[in-house]
């Protein structure tokens, strides 16, 4: 659901109809948060843009820790969820739920956690982030100003999409119930899942 209308993928046509279009050729399915951009498809597609060019110079390791801990603490549960999964493929689904209960000291080396307290204050309240959080990066660890920037950007690029979602009332699909039920628990945080069926284009498009 969302407190907008928006466009059936049974009734889009042009550029809906092709932003549906890439969007189930990725998922399989039309996510309920390409729906929420039915009005806008660009907006869409410029975020892809953007999103992909800040993480261009990031390892995906880095740039699942960082945008997952952003997630969580914006308590947005389908990015939780999408990226937490991805981020349990590098350090295990334990090391994550561990993160997400902010254990991560147990389960990360220390320039790591040090990311993930960064990246955290961002998406909770940026104006709380000290240069002390930022001097811990830098000197202790050997970030460069270029990696602190990349960690911000990512971070507070997800608030962008996040409180985007959350405004407009998107649930969570629940492709994402197909994960192991303790793990799904911990990072359902947010909004409920949307428990009906994830829509499809035209049988033809689907086949």
């Amino acid at each position: 659901m969302t407190f907008i209308r928006t466009i059936r993928p049974a009734d889009a046509s042009g550029d809906v109809r092709d932003m549906y279009e890439r969007q189930e050729d990725y998922w399989g399915y039309v996510p309920n948060y390409a729906k929420a951009f039915s009005h806008r498809p660009e907006a869409l597609a410029r975020w892809g843009r953007l999103l992909a060019e800040l993480r261009r110079p990031t390892d995906d390791r880095r740039f699942e820790l960082v945008t997952f801990v952003a997630a969580y603490a914006l308590k947005n549960g389908g990015c939780a969820l999408v990226h937490g999964k991805e981020l349990a493929s590098f350090i295990g689904e334990d090391a994550v739920v561990a993160i997400a209960n902010g254990r991560e000291a147990d389960v990360l080396p220390d320039v790591d956690v040090a990311i993930v307290q960064f990246a955290r204050q961002i998406a909770k309240d940026a104006t709380k982030v000290t240069y002390g959080l930022v001097e811990r990066l830098k000197y202790r660890h050997d970030l460069t100003d270029a990696e602190v920037f990349d960690i911000a950007a990512l971070a507070a690029g997800r608030a962008f999409f996040a409180k985007l979602l959350d405004g407009l009332g998107v649930e969570t699909d629940r492709t994402w119930t197909v994960l192991n039920a303790d793990f799904r628990e911990n990072l359902s945080i947010g909004r409920p899942m949307d428990l009906r069926e994830p829509e499809q284009l035209s049988a033809e498009h689907a086949a």
